[in-house]
């Protein structure tokens, strides 16, 4: 007997499959999750019943597929991995013309006959709520013990059914912290080539997934070593074996893949991930020998749009193919910290986006982590950091108000002049004091207001705000400084 926590939905769907005398088991990568100690991201119910009969079954249900599964929703719950439960008949399949999906799905009488069409044995195991038994006929279990990826029988036939199993394989390598067994991995690389049968969609969907992981450089590299990365992306092989300078004590592939682990390390989002493990990827393209060193000048700008073709290649989301487009294009920002200006920063930001620029950084410091070098920030990360802050930062500058000086010549009919720059300094100090002052109705209101004093009095109220907009200028910006320990 084995106590698996299994949530009241799911229990509550096994029982009124059971009630009306069909066999029910929780199945596949739930149950797995569950041996393994982690929480289930969705649910699978294998059972007796026909398609048909579970739609019968349940008040809420979809059913629009040909491979007999049937999604189940609960209404009631708020966990989202519990809104809907997919249940499936018992399924013999055979034929897989396409390699990816069968060409024939029958209904099974036993769930022994549906585990053996299963990929692992650590996914070929059923779990049955109410006697708190396993069905275990491949021995599933105990190769979770062991930490082991194996295939539900031989592993040429479960790769040639479903060649997107070899990926597969790869990336739950990388999310469970498994082994791939020996027989299993040696016809990963026999049969590594049906992979280019796949959809560039599936391969996307695996790849993502391993970016995700919290060993990504590992699976990579493996799947390198087996032969599979070439069918995720040519490209990503040309940096296997290039040397680099002395600042490097990687070559570009092991650099890669380093600053990809870091990303994953500080669970950074997927684009920084992505760009972490692309920002180099023109360094073999662009290598030359000179003054008795590589260069590599201009990889970035041709980097950005090798990145952008893999990634569409691999069908990527636009928004995601044009932030990682950015973030490789700008990684070799600036240079000598002490001839960086406030300008340089501006266009950095304006080029970037003010809503891509603290990733940038991120990217940047995987990078650095990735040459082989201390992680604590050095001096020039953080004096960017600091700069960085100084052009973004609140409080706000005069062109930032909601009125400018073509709105006070317009409300004042009055000509250009230097009460202008004083009002607008007024203006500032106000807001600096209080930013929910910086509406077009209140500052329009004090315009008329400021304008209906003498030119004496509005140059002296002028001038004062302007020297406390300094010194307040001058304070948020040491407190920048003082932030990130820089001069």
């Amino acid at each position: 007997m084995v106590t698996l926590k299994i949530p009241k939905e799911i229990h509550a769907v096994s029982t009124i499959l059971k009630k009306n005398n069909f066999e029910a088991f929780v199945v596949g990568g739930s149950v797995r999750d569950l041996l393994i100690g982690r929480t289930p991201t969705d649910w699978d119910l294998t059972t007796s019943a026909t398609p048909e009969k579970i739609v019968e079954l349940f008040p809420h249900t979809f059913y629009e597929n040909d491979y007999g599964t049937v999604g189940v929703v609960n209404d009631e719950t708020e966990d989202e991995t519990l809104k809907t439960v997919e249940v499936t008949p018992y399924r013999i399949e055979s034929g897989y013309s396409d390699f990816r999906r069968p060409d024939k799905v029958e209904w099974g009488k036993t769930v022994d006959v549906d585990l053996a069409r299963r990929d692992f044995t650590m996914n070929a195991i059923a779990y049955d709520v109410d006697t708190k038994t396993l069905v275990d006929p491949f021995h599933g279990e105990e190769d979770i013990r062991k930490k082991l990826i194996r295939t539900v029988g031989k592993p040429d036939e479960r790769f040639s059914e479903d060649a997107l199993r070899m990926l597969r394989a790869i990336r739950l390598s990388a999310t469970l912290g498994f082994a791939i067994e020996h027989d299993t991995q040696k016809a990963i690389e026999d049969n590594k080539q049906l992979l280019a049968h796949i959809s560039k969609e599936r391969i996307r969907d695996e790849f993502i997934k391993i970016i995700l992981s919290e060993a990504p450089a590992q699976a990579l590299d493996l799947a390198a070593r087996l032969g599979v990365l070439k069918y995720i992306s040519p490209e990503l092989l040309k940096g296997i074996g290039v040397e680099q300078n002395r600042a490097h004590a990687y070559t570009v592939w092991e650099h890669l893949l380093r600053s990809l682990q870091h990303a994953a390390d500080k669970k950074y989002p997927l684009h920084v991930r992505v760009s972490a493990l692309l920002h180099d990827i023109a360094k073999p393209h662009t290598r030359k020998w000179l003054n008795d060193q590589w260069t590599f000048y201009g990889h970035e700008v041709v980097g950005a749009k090798i990145a952008k073709s893999l990634l569409n290649d691999l069908k990527f989301p636009k928004e995601i193919v044009d932030k990682v487009h950015k973030l490789v294009r700008w990684h070799m920002f600036f240079s000598d910290t002490e001839e960086i200006s406030l300008s340089a920063v501006r266009r950095m930001v304006r080029n970037v986006t003010p809503e891509l620029i603290w990733d940038l950084m991120d990217v940047r410091a995987a990078d650095r982590i990735g040459t082989g070098r201390p992680k604590e920030a050095p001096y020039r990360l953080r004096k960017y950091h600091a700069m960085i802050e100084e052009v973004m930062r609140d409080p706000i500058s005069v062109k930032q108000l909601k009125v400018n000086g073509g709105d006070i010549m317009k409300i004042t009919s009055a000509p250009a002049g230097p009460h202008i720059g004083f009002i607008l300094e007024i203006l500032l100090s106000e807001v600096l004091e209080d930013p929910k002052l910086n509406t077009k109705e209140y500052l329009e209101d004090k315009v008329r207001e400021l304008h209906a004093l003498s030119p004496e009095e509005l140059s002296q109220l002028g001038r004062e705000a302007r020297m406390r907009n300094e010194l307040e200028d001058e304070k948020e910006v040491e407190k920048i400084k003082g932030k990130h320990g820089v001069k």
